[in-house]
């Protein structure tokens, strides 16, 4: 198990890198395109402020909380563009100091959880170290679609173990979203971090592998980046059938990215 507090340092760590790159942005800037349709910068940074703000309401109120899952469940499509949608409109300023406020709480919230909490969620409630795990997953990705727009360069970090450890342990939901029949059997997956460490998933004698490095594994399973474009591989059909599905983050997959040179 992940040591709690560890994550949660990883997840501040990840947002503040976020922060930095943002903090200096002009008004036109926030509003430029990202590659997620219809999002601009303040549409990313809205989405992560409402998603902060749903787990602190999820961790402090459940009862609160199952009445906006409510919400979700009769609006599965759109509840999630809608938070963001509401939040973007703010001048940036304003969203800026939300989205700071929001996370900082999360975080006060988080790590003074009593050990073995589960906090309910849009699925299975998860235990803290899950939830911040989940947290730095989506300001990582998130974070890649503003970069993206911005032409900006991010430096990958040993946060992405995080992110490569979620987007593993989705493997069936990739299936279950899709009404596919997940592989019964496990994969084992090796990951090249950039410092040279090997990061591996599943049993060493599974027949089935996914390999390459942590950075593209990265940006498959968070769907930033199209499987062509990346150095990932697969040995065995269903190894091989994953790489085309697979996702670390719940609900829809929607389009994805296209390959370069392709984009839509």
């Amino acid at each position: 198990m992940p040591d709690v507090a560890a994550v949660i340092d990883d997840l501040r760590e990840e947002s503040q890198e976020l922060d930095v790159l943002v903090r200096g942005l002009s008004a036109r800037q926030w509003a430029a395109a990202t590659p997620a349709p219809g999002w601009s910068i303040a549409h990313q940074i809205a989405h992560l402020t409402w998603t902060d703000e749903i787990a602190l309401l999820a961790a402090t109120d459940p009862d609160a909380f199952a009445g906006e899952a409510a919400k979700a469940m009769e609006a599965p499509e759109s509840f999630v563009d809608r938070g963001a949608e509401e939040l973007a409109v703010l001048a940036p300023d304003v969203l800026l100091a939300r989205w700071r406020d929001g996370r900082a709480r999360l975080e006060a919230v988080l790590r003074s959880a009593p050990a073995g909490v589960r906090i309910p969620w849009y699925g299975p409630p998860m235990s803290v170290a899950s939830m911040a795990t989940a947290r730095i997953m989506e300001t990582w990705a998130h974070g890649q679609d503003i970069a993206d727009a911005l032409g900006a360069t991010r430096a990958p970090t040993a946060r992405l173990r995080h992110v490569a450890r979620i987007g593993v342990r989705a493997r069936d939901y990739a299936y279950l979203v899709r009404g596919i029949a997940a592989p019964e059997e496990e994969f084992r997956v090796e990951l090249e971090a950039p410092d040279g460490e090997l990061i591996a998933f599943g049993a060493e004698d599974a027949p089935q592998r996914v390999t390459g490095p942590l950075l593209d594994f990265c940006l498959l399973v968070t769907r930033r980046a199209h499987r062509d474009d990346l150095a990932v591989r697969a040995v065995g059909p269903d190894a091989d059938q994953w790489l085309d599905i697979a996702q670390a983050f719940a609900g829809q997959p929607g389009p994805g990215r296209a390959p370069r040179g392709r984009e839509k």
